[in-house]
């Protein structure tokens, strides 16, 4: 058996740092680059049984994983261990394909009443991820990748973790998609079918929870909801849902697990809010992300922000109000298709997030972004507006663009001459946002890697 599901990647065109307090919600764009996970089952010779899962990243080196895996005592649910791999095996774990094993595992043999660990089957599971989640390709990889003619996976000359990313959500992808394929494999289609609501909602909530788990803390969970949902209205869940879960083989994880993702433990019930009608785009207008390959530390800058509006509750708290009124206008403004107004929406917003930086000593939009930012708006025809997205800082711009071959063009010459001008590497990404969120795929999308 063989299947292939893939997820989204994410951008937050508006309600960076607001979208951490339910009070308030973010303007979040699913985006056309994807991670794709592809599932096969490993075929035993007779008689034989293996509990073994391998995990692939073929566009990168030393990037496959073995995990052994067995029943923990006291229902402590499905607890993986890494085991040793040949050559092309990596000798570091990777957090967040160990924890969604533990947390996706865990959940199918509980819901599928398996007892024993033997029903689960051995699969292997390729990961491959669309070039934008990684920054000028060209530079450090061989562009054609595998495929038979399609440059949409390439082959890196790098291992995983000196890949640069571009903030487009890779972990919250991985981690929906991964999460997607084992359900899907594993389960009987009437226990679980991603293409139904009740299938969405089951891997929105495991899928949170092995995310949470893996970053070890709770963020507010808007690029996991667009890796599930695509673009929406997005109000985070409360904090408290997870904080009873066990850790994952610890006695009671599994059930506990269970009737949290079901929305069956009383004291968790899920408060998320995920409004798909409320969020579009104009016709002929398209979101369009810029790398500017230049990192962000965004951990750091989110403590800053939260301490300043602990610091000052009263300004930042009128502060946020009115940005929240703001995005609001500027996701009115797209939904009825005013795109006269979008410029000055967009403008009004960041001049909040300005003041926001300035107030808190985060540079949320820097000099550096401003300048650019104005510059597009001014020189190039076809900009609509564009922001420095989710927490903000030096690494990525959204803009949003007239959809049409001629603007792409004017954007690509325009940032080549800019980038040479300033002496830095700014590049429009293919990358563009999109509404549907985590789907079943052809497994002839995939031909050449798998």
């Amino acid at each position: 058996m063989a299947l292939a599901v893939s997820a989204p990647g994410k951008v937050l065109l508006a309600g960076g740092y607001l979208v951490l307090d339910r009070n308030y919600t973010g303007l979040v764009f699913g985006l056309s680059a994807r991670i794709n996970v592809i599932s096969r089952d490993i075929q035993a010779s007779p008689g034989v049984h293996i509990n073994e899962i391998i995990v692939k990243s073929p566009q990168f080196l030393k990037a496959e994983w073995r995990y052994g895996y067995h029943l923990a005592d006291g229902d402590g649910g499905i607890k993986t261990i890494q085991l040793q791999g040949g050559a092309s095996a990596s000798a570091k774990g990777n957090p967040f394909v160990e924890t969604t094993l533990n947390y996706a595992l865990t959940y199918i043999t509980r819901r599928a009443a398996y007892g024993t660990t033997q029903t689960l089957k051995p699969v292997t599971l390729t990961i491959l991820a669309d070039n934008d989640y990684y920054s000028s390709p060209s530079n450090n990889s061989n562009a054609a990748g595998k495929g038979s003619g399609d440059s949409r996976f390439a082959a890196y000359s790098t291992t995983l973790e000196d890949a640069h990313k571009t903030g487009l959500g890779s972990s919250a992808a991985l981690v929906t998609a991964l999460t997607a394929s084992l359900l899907s494999h594993y389960l009987d289609p009437s226990l679980f079918d991603l293409a139904t609501d009740e299938g969405k909602r089951i891997l929105h909530n495991l899928a949170q929870a092995a995310h949470c788990a893996a970053q070890g803390k709770v963020g507010s969970g808007f690029d996991v909801a667009a890796a599930v949902y695509g673009s929406s209205h997005y109000r985070r869940f409360s904090p408290s849902i997870l904080s009873s879960l066990p850790e994952a083989g610890k006695p009671g994880f599994s059930a506990k697990l269970c009737s949290i993702v079901n929305g069956q433990d009383a004291g968790s019930q899920w408060d998320t809010e995920v409004v798909k009608d409320a969020v579009s785009l104009p016709k002929g207008v398209a979101v369009r992300m810029c790398d500017v390959d230049c990192g962000s530390q965004t951990v750091g800058m989110v403590k800053q922000v939260l301490a300043w509006r602990a610091a000052q509750p009263k300004e930042a708290k009128e502060l946020w109000d009115e940005l929240q009124r703001r995005n609001e206008k500027l996701a009115s403004v797209l939904k009825e298709g005013k795109t006269e107004e979008i410029r000055p929406a967009v403008h009004a917003i960041r001049e909040l997030v300005r003041k926001m930086g300035t107030e808190s000593g985060v540079p949320i939009e820097p000099d550096s972004q401003k300048e650019l930012l104005d510059a597009l708006e001014e020189g190039v025809e076809g900009v609509y507006g564009g922001v420095v997205p989710g927490a903000g800082g030096y690494d990525a711009l959204a803009l949003l663009v007239r959809d049409d071959e001629e603007t792409t063009k004017r954007l690509e010459e325009f940032l080549s001459g800019w980038s040479e001008k300033k002496g830095s590497k700014v590049r429009l990404m293919e990358v563009s946002g999109e509404m549907e969120g985590a789907r079943k795929e052809s497994l002839l999308k995939y031909q050449g890697w798998v």
